[in-house]
């Protein structure tokens, strides 16, 4: 990993990988004025999900979601040179920790319907992996941009419920990851 990576020419001192999504690596970052997680857009492939320009995507989605009231990061900087994302980094467990550690309340499911009561009238999913939520001072954040066309398939109540308990779907996806992990370091 980097010690340092730059944003516009401005630099930023890497403190930690956070995660790994379909689009890109997130990092959390700081310079002498704060944290902030900085997201380095990748081109690996991804079998389940087709993209354009990752780029554009992510500030589009990030205007949709902005308009729909829900809580979410700030987007600082874009810098489309080096295909990296700044924004505001929102402290606190992922809802999928929460799910794991077996500390899950029912406040937080309440949280994610009054967030889909918001966007579902805009024809909008968001992405209701647990790694994308971060519970903050009780509240829940979405912390990732991506955003889709409304499909019922993949709600929350159809599909992203699925993740948000120690549900089989849940379960089998932690197994895949430990193993996963157990791979790499061999």
């Amino acid at each position: 990993m980097e010690h340092s990576i730059t944003v516009n020419k401005l630099e930023y001192q890497v403190e930690k990988l956070l995660g790994k999504g379909k689009g890109g690596y997130s990092y959390l970052v700081h310079d002498d004025r704060g944290q902030y997680v900085l997201k380095q857009i990748h081109h690996e492939p991804c079998d389940y999900y087709e993209f354009g320009d990752k780029m554009q995507a992510e500030i589009a989605d990030y205007k949709k979601l902005k308009e729909c009231g829900i809580n979410m990061p700030s987007l600082l900087d874009v810098d489309l040179e080096n295909e990296r994302i700044l924004k505001t980094y929102i402290e606190g467990q992922t809802i999928y920790e929460i799910v794991e550690h077996g500390e899950m309340l029912s406040d937080y499911i309440d949280q994610i319907k009054e967030m889909t009561r918001k966007i579902y009238p805009r024809k909008i999913n968001i992405d209701y992996f647990p790694t994308n939520f971060v519970v903050n001072n009780g509240a829940i954040w979405y912390i990732d941009f991506e955003c889709n066309e409304y499909m019922d398939e993949w709600n929350f109540e159809n599909w992203g419920i699925k993740y948000w308990s120690k549900t089989k779907e849940f379960q089998d996806y932690v197994k895949k990851q430990r193993k996963s992990s157990e791979l790499e370091n061999k």
